[in-house]
């Protein structure tokens, strides 16, 4: 049975019982997904946790995380189901040396060979066909990277959450998925899906909650250390980065300053650490441009 929280007052409890501090709005929408058992369309930068809020719900709900990762060119095969040529030759040679084979017609010969064992099931339809009693979460990472014709095929699923296999049948979800899809706005996610969907733009934490956030996921951080750094990713934010870092980038760089023993921000540590917060080599020319010192006096007035 799907676990039905009271209110998003609960979800953020939940969240952040699970190492994830999420702000009303996002709460609001997980809440009404699993309530009105919508999938969740999770929109938004790389790194500001959109994957992470599927692995949470995982851990709360104790439902299986099934990750279905999209790229281009994506189809049937890799992402719904396949069969297990290996094994189905196996089993065929098998007949054949015990001359099992010989007294099959070849109706009955090639059923044993699409008999369900042989089945692989793919993220879609170990998510429809599973069983228990906690559904599982079904994660559909990065939709914005897959084709248009595997998203009209991902919406007939999500409308009905049956799938058919020609030569077994239609599997039918007996409990739907808790579904979160993700876009990184690549491209645009057709309005069709869109429509099937409850929808969330996720933003950047605002400072506090970063802060939060750090603490959170850096225990050993000073509180001091853990406002610069967030004071300091929020400024680098604002200098229109060809990738401005993300949340998981702030907790990376606090989880290095640790490891390295230092206490507070100064310019040297800045500049030889900066490589842990922006991976492109014109992010890192554009802040040394704009000067450190600058970031610096910005993190230690902002951080204060």
């Amino acid at each position: 049975m799907a676990m039905q929280p009271i209110s998003p007052a609960e979800v953020a409890k939940s969240f952040t019982a699970h190492g994830y501090i999420p702000d009303e709005g996002l709460a609001t929408s997980v809440f009404l997904s699993m309530t009105l058992r919508r999938p969740l369309l999770l929109e938004g930068e790389a790194g500001v946790g959109k994957t992470e809020v599927a692995k949470v719900l995982s851990r709360w709900t104790g439902g299986e995380l099934i990750r279905l990762q999209c790229y281009e060119g994506i189809d049937v095969s890799q992402a719904v189901y396949d069969w297990d040529y290996s094994r189905q030759l196996l089993h065929l040679r098998a007949a054949e040396a015990t001359g099992e084979s010989h007294a099959l017609t070849t109706d009955k010969l090639e059923q044993q060979l699409y008999d369900e064992r042989f089945l692989l099931r793919r993220a879609l339809l170990a998510a429809i066909s599973h069983v228990g009693d906690t559904p599982p979460v079904l994660l559909i990472d990065e939709i914005d990277r897959a084709d248009d014709e595997f998203e009209a095929y991902l919406l007939e699923v999500l409308s009905d959450y049956q799938i058919t296999v020609p030569e077994l049948g239609r599997f039918v979800a007996a409990e739907p998925p808790l579904v979160v899809l993700t876009s990184n706005r690549t491209r645009d996610v057709h309005d069709a899906l869109k429509r099937r969907c409850l929808y969330h733009w996720v933003e950047h934490p605002d400072f506090e909650r970063e802060v939060r956030i750090v603490r959170m996921r850096v225990p050993r951080v000073l509180e001091r250390l853990a406002r610069q750094v967030a004071a300091t990713v929020e400024a680098l934010r604002e200098l229109h980065l060809y990738k401005p870092p993300g949340v998981a980038e702030t907790i990376d760089w606090a989880q290095a300053l640790c490891e390295l023993g230092y206490s507070e921000l100064d310019e040297a540590i800045v500049n030889t650490t900066l490589g842990t917060v922006l991976k492109y080599r014109e992010d890192l020319e554009r802040t040394r441009q704009h000067g450190i010192h600058t970031l610096v006096k910005q993190a230690f007035e902002r951080g204060m």
